[in-house]
């Protein structure tokens, strides 16, 4: 009754303790159990009345301890009479204060499976007797009964943790990504929504291409959150911010002893995304032994952690970015040709904001009354005449996020003007605008380049087909290439992808 009396073993601990201290000489009592992988004894919980013989943190064993550990037993009671002369007391020795003592280890097994055991330790040598080791004997089953419970709680206490730090991991994805909305999905960006409506409802892996700060995280999330996996996690990973010594196992996890400091199991962000998607943001910076590691996942669907010994499956859907051109890499050699035919099986360009002017008026608003609710203005200022006409001559070179920065700029410097002051962007480099349009005027002015010859070639098919890329009434049938083909051509050429 005492042993099975609580779940919490440091309660069982001290009732056993003051109980067994009346048959036999005891200092200690500890329940410990033996972890293979890293080959140490961990103490569970234990009551000492002596703190020269405690123990707290994990004893590492030798090759003999642990042969001996893993080995058949001679019996359930081990009675070890003088420290010196047992292995195991030999290696507890060393995480012990005092130099004399004497012990019992019962080894606790259900159905032949080694759960741990109980230790009874007493200063000096000689304290126990075989009366003493049949009389442990006969606690056998209640202990063991015990630890099971107590194991099977802390596991069950340990899968919560994970699950709370799951919740609050997607919760903060959740609320970074709220209020966000796709805005140019039937101007500028019509024809990369209807490719999101076409590859969404699909497990295929996407593959969104573009320049930084056009949105490309917004497509992904419009991706997912239209997909059958939109229950599911939606894990995202920035290649390149994390660093190539924690590449492995911030991607794939770990196990418990894979390297020093590996305390405990870490879940990896592929095994995290388990049944939802994962989005590998700026994905050609990913390093060479990681695009490996990666190929293999999307071949079998399972990952392996690191120090690990049998694979993970996964079920995940595998959403990758790059503002880079990847067969420019992959013929440089920089990123794998079979990695890449794997991630581009619908690839969907998003359109930088200088080829999309018509969606400026409509970010313009969104983002001063967004801004405008995260500064706590009562009323949200108007724009003043012009502004928008001012702001559709600019080339955008930072795309979307460099006009949030523009209209936020603005907004702080409006806060001490007058509540009815317009919004001017007084701010925003004339200068730079003329530079760019004189710029325009005289590249037109020479003689047609290559490139040139191409962009007009281009031009013209986009008229002869109102806009329209794909399909064998599109733009792409005309010269007969790919539509993905003609895309990256059209960014490359700085050719608008609105319709007319």
């Amino acid at each position: 009754m005492r042993i099975c009396g609580s779940i919490e073993l440091d309660l069982v601990m001290g009732d056993c303790f003051n109980f067994l201290k009346q048959f036999m000489p005891v200092n200690t009592i500890s329940f410990n159990i033996y972890d293979p992988d890293v080959g140490a004894i961990q103490n569970v919980a234990q009551k000492t009345d002596n703190e020269s013989i405690s123990f707290s943190s994990p004893v590492v064993l030798s090759t003999e301890a642990r042969a001996f550990l893993e080995g058949p037993k001679p019996s359930k009671v081990i009675v070890v009479k003088r420290q010196e002369d047992h292995v195991i007391g030999r290696m507890l020795s060393r995480a012990f204060k005092t130099k004399t003592f004497s012990g019992m280890v019962m080894f606790l097994e259900t159905k032949e499976k080694l759960l741990g055991g109980v230790s009874l330790f007493s200063s000096g040598y000689d304290n126990y007797s075989k009366e003493h080791a049949r009389l442990l004997a006969l606690l056998h089953d209640p202990f063991a009964v015990a630890m099971s419970n107590a194991l099977r709680y802390h596991e069950v206490v340990k899968l919560k943790d994970m699950l709370v730090d799951d919740n609050r991991y997607l919760s903060r994805e959740l609320h970074r990504i709220s209020g966000e909305e796709i805005i140019g999905q039937n101007l500028g960006l019509k024809d990369v929504m209807e490719m999101v409506r076409q590859v969404a409802p699909l497990n295929s892996n996407a593959l969104l291409l573009g320049e930084t700060g056009v949105g490309k995280e917004i497509i992904a999330n419009s991706i997912h959150y239209s997909s059958p996996r939109s229950r599911g996690p939606f894990i995202k990973v920035n290649c390149g911010a994390i660093p190539e010594s924690l590449l492995d196992t911030e991607l794939f996890g770990h196990e418990k002893g894979a390297f020093t400091g590996a305390v405990s199991r870490k879940r990896g962000r592929f095994e995290r995304a388990h049944t939802g998607s994962i989005f590998l943001d700026e994905i050609g910076e990913l390093q060479p032994r990681a695009q490996v590691r990666l190929l293999r996942v999307i071949q079998n669907m399972e990952i392996e952690r690191v120090g690990g010994e049998s694979p993970v499956p996964v079920d995940i859907r595998i959403i990758a970015a790059s503002h880079r051109n990847l067969e420019d890499m992959v013929r440089a050699g920089k990123f794998r040709e079979d990695l890449w035919y794997r991630l581009n099986v619908f690839s969907i360009t998003v359109p930088p904001l200088r080829h999309r002017f018509s969606d400026i008026p409509s970010l313009v608003n969104y983002f001063i009354e967004r801004k405008s609710r995260q500064m706590n203005f009562k009323n949200h200022p108007v724009l003043a005449p012009g502004v928008i006409e001012r702001l559709q001559s600019y080339q955008w070179p930072g795309n979307v996020r460099e006009l949030e920065n523009a209209v936020e700029r603005a907004l702080i410097r409006n806060r001490t003007a007058s509540a009815n002051e317009p919004l001017r962007f007084d701010d925003f480099p004339p200068s730079e605008v003329q530079a760019m349009n004189r710029k325009i005027s005289h590249q037109k002015a020479l003689p047609l380049k290559l490139d040139e010859a191409m962009r007009e070639h281009i031009q013209k098919a986009l008229d002869m087909t109102n806009g329209r890329i794909q399909g064998k009434d599109g733009a792409a049938a005309i010269p007969g290439v790919h539509s993905s083909t003609l895309r990256n051509r059209m960014i490359k050429l700085k050719i608008s992808f609105k319709r007319k």
